[in-house]
């Protein structure tokens, strides 16, 4: 019988079970006392925004009412009601004028974002799944536990900003026969963004090629870009049903309501239909009450409402951070066009410093939690035989945790530094 990642004992028929980014980090912060609600804990390693009241926002929701008839399962694609809901405010916030709309029919509603694409992976074919490096950590398992597809790494060069055109995108796709792309859309680490006319292209091009899209798109309202607030490949789709662009959204981040775990997949009726089947094993449905709930929070002037707080709020948090890490030797390959992240490079830091690990382990002891860069470099079976990761010299550091937060982890990390030199 071997042991667990703490020491106890693991029955021989289960396998070890690699810890995302954050779940090691908060682990590790754990063992040295941090709790949820321990004001004095800074923690930039947080994947979710701060949850309450922003000037400008609407009002916080503070209590649910349960009706007695959603005491009962949920339909596993959603209520009908919330996904007509879905797919009305994508339609007038993307598609207003255009002939092709969406329907609840385009929508599946799925218990949280990890849910959503578990089960669009459970109902991909046996192709060939491209999948960008580095990208959200949690796609290392989900692509690794469905054998029916093979993953496909695609890498990014931090020296250009992480940029990928469409030519070089024709030529992934053609030339790796790829069937399939996972992507986070705005980044998650990077903070890179594709939207307009690039966006375009991109969704052109699989339509052209008949290669789905499988586009994450929880951070499409923390756009930093001149002129946009929000971005969706929505926007760009001609025919709902036809073109191979499957989108997943939820009230996560673009609410700030995480722990409603109520979250949406928008893509053609075909693949919704396949993908519900896929829930009936997986998952069996969402919460019928927080659907239910959620319902109110859909519309389209208190969307805008809420993305304009956010951008007012998130923007000087944004900076802040930006300018607080640089001063203190924290290199940028991108200054953050989406998200809430900062993807810094640490390697110009004193030598006990220089990696992720190394950082976020000094970080702790200042009552600090970061995300080493290395849990972004996704490694589906670690087939990579254990060599170094490109992106062992990089941290994620958040911002979304408040401005007060910020600005206490920045007085710390300066102290830290100072005492590495």
């Amino acid at each position: 019988m071997s042991s667990t990642h703490d020491g106890s004992p693991r029955l021989n028929a289960f396998r070890p079970v690699p810890r995302t980014g954050v779940i090691y980090v908060t682990a590790e912060a754990t063992r040295r006392g941090y709790r949820q609600d321990d004001p004095d804990w800074c923690n930039l390693g947080q994947g979710q925004p701060e949850t309450g009241p922003l000037p400008g926002a609407p009002a916080r929701v503070t209590h649910v009412d349960i009706d007695p008839a959603d005491q009962e399962y949920s339909p596993v694609p959603g209520l009908w009601e919330l996904r007509e809901t879905v797919a009305s405010l994508y339609n007038k916030l993307y598609r207003r004028g255009l002939p092709s709309q969406y329907s609840a029919e385009n929508v599946a509603i799925g218990g949280g974002g990890r849910v959503s694409v578990m089960r669009a992976c459970a109902a991909v074919g046996g192709v060939h799944m491209g999948h960008f490096l580095p990208d959200y950590t949690a796609y290392e398992e989900l692509l690794d536990v469905f054998r029916r597809f093979t993953p496909i790494p695609i890498l990014l060069d931090p020296e250009t900003g992480y940029d990928f055109s469409v030519r070089q995108l024709r030529r992934e796709i053609l030339g790796r026969g790829l069937g399939a792309l996972l992507l986070s859309n705005p980044c998650n680490p990077t903070g890179k963004v594709i939207a307009g006319e690039e966006l375009r292209a991109w969704v052109t091009l699989a339509r052209e090629l008949d290669c789905a899209m499988l586009m994450d798109e929880f951070y499409s309202h923390y756009v930093w870009k001149d002129g946009v607030t929000m971005s969706s490949a929505a926007q760009y789709v001609e025919d709902v049903d036809h073109d191979p662009i499957v989108l997943f959204d939820g009230l996560t981040k673009n609410w700030r309501y995480p722990g409603w775990r109520i979250c949406w997949t928008v893509g053609p009726k075909s693949v919704i239909q396949a993908m519900s089947s896929a829930g009936s094993f997986l998952d069996g449905g969402p919460s019928r009450p927080m659907q239910r709930a959620a319902i109110a929070l859909l519309d389209e002037e208190g969307t805008r409402a809420e993305t304009d707080a956010i951008h007012t709020s998130f923007l000087a948090k944004r900076k802040v951070l930006l300018q607080g890490l640089r001063r203190l030797g924290v290199r940028f390959d991108l200054e953050p066009e989406g998200t809430f992240y900062c993807w810094g490079d640490v390697s110009g830091l004193p030598a006990s410093l220089r990696t992720g690990e190394q950082f976020f382990q000094a970080a702790l002891e200042r009552r600090i939690i970061t995300v080493p860069g290395v849990f972004f470099d996704v490694d589906p079976g670690k087939r990579r035989g254990g060599r170094p990761s490109r992106f062992q010299h990089h941290v994620r550091f958040s911002f979304g945790p408040s401005m007060p937060t910020l600005e206490r982890a920045l007085v710390r990390l300066g102290e830290m530094i100072a005492e590495a030199t």
